[in-house]
């Protein structure tokens, strides 16, 4: 008999996975169909688009995430992270500041919808302004 993860269990996996940068684990954990909604830009749809988001992501920064909290619903079809990103800002990502490996570090948050074991939506927030600060040298 298998037992069914939890909905903080597939979050606590899927940045594990984030951690490994096993980014085929990661997206494992997607629905066909899943809706990305970044802080920045305009959300996507699909596990394509989200790998993809994933590779360019990979390519500008070395990012890992530290004291992760992970909150549900009674029911588990919502759960909320927050953590600390933890990075290195490795090439410029269009119209942001020049890349030359800053490191910074950055209170985030995100928002899950799951449904049948499997993440249905991903919402990401963190403060752009603080981030473009640390990585410009302001702070």
């Amino acid at each position: 008999m298998t037992d069914t993860p939890t909905s903080s269990d597939i979050v606590s996996r899927y940045y594990a996975a984030f951690n490994a940068k096993d980014w085929g684990a990661m997206t494992g954990f997607l629905s066909d169909d899943v809706r990305h909604d970044v802080n920045e830009g305009a959300g996507r749809n699909g596990k394509a688009r989200f790998a993809d988001f994933l590779q360019h992501m990979d390519h500008c920064y070395d990012e890992t995430l530290t004291d992760v909290v992970i909150m549900t619903n009674d029911t588990g079809s919502r759960a909320a992270a927050e953590f600390i990103v933890n990075g290195i800002y490795k090439e410029t990502d269009g119209g942001l500041p020049p890349a030359s490996g800053q490191s910074y570090r950055l209170p985030a948050g995100a928002f899950f919808e799951i449904e049948n074991g499997q993440i249905q939506r991903v919402t990401t927030y963190y403060n752009l302004q603080h981030w473009i600060e640390q990585v410009q040298g302001d702070l």
